[in-house]
């Protein structure tokens, strides 16, 4: 009994190691004739815009764009802007600023700043 099931293993065995690996079967070239690629598409066109030259300010028809009073060769007098009143938080930074100056420790320094942003 024991040498049937032996045979029996042996030859089936035998049998799964017979079949020749699948890699090496060689497979023939096809005969479809080989298409080449078409061609490739033209590079886009590159227009590099004029640069503007920085040493020469534009001319003042440029400058003065307001529709109706463009005046040949008076330019518009220099107004100076309103200065606007430090934020919230410029005050509290410079209020920091000034305690540490003092030499005040984290607590006063927040305390002094919390009364010197307030005022």
């Amino acid at each position: 009994m024991r040498a049937a099931c032996a045979a029996i293993l042996l030859s089936v065995m035998s049998l799964a190691m017979a079949c020749g690996a699948q890699a090496q079967v060689i497979i023939p070239p096809s005969t479809v004739p080989i298409v080449p690629p078409p061609p490739p598409i033209p590079p886009p066109r590159v227009e590099v815009p004029a640069v503007p030259k920085m040493n020469s300010p534009p001319p003042f028809e440029l400058q003065n764009t307001t529709p109706g009073r463009i005046q040949a060769d008076t330019p518009p007098a220099q107004r100076r802007a309103k200065h606007a009143p430090p934020s919230y938080g410029d005050r509290v930074s410079r209020c920091l600023e000034e305690g540490a100056a003092l030499g005040l420790g984290p607590n006063e320094r927040s305390e002094y700043s919390r009364a010197c942003a307030n005022r």
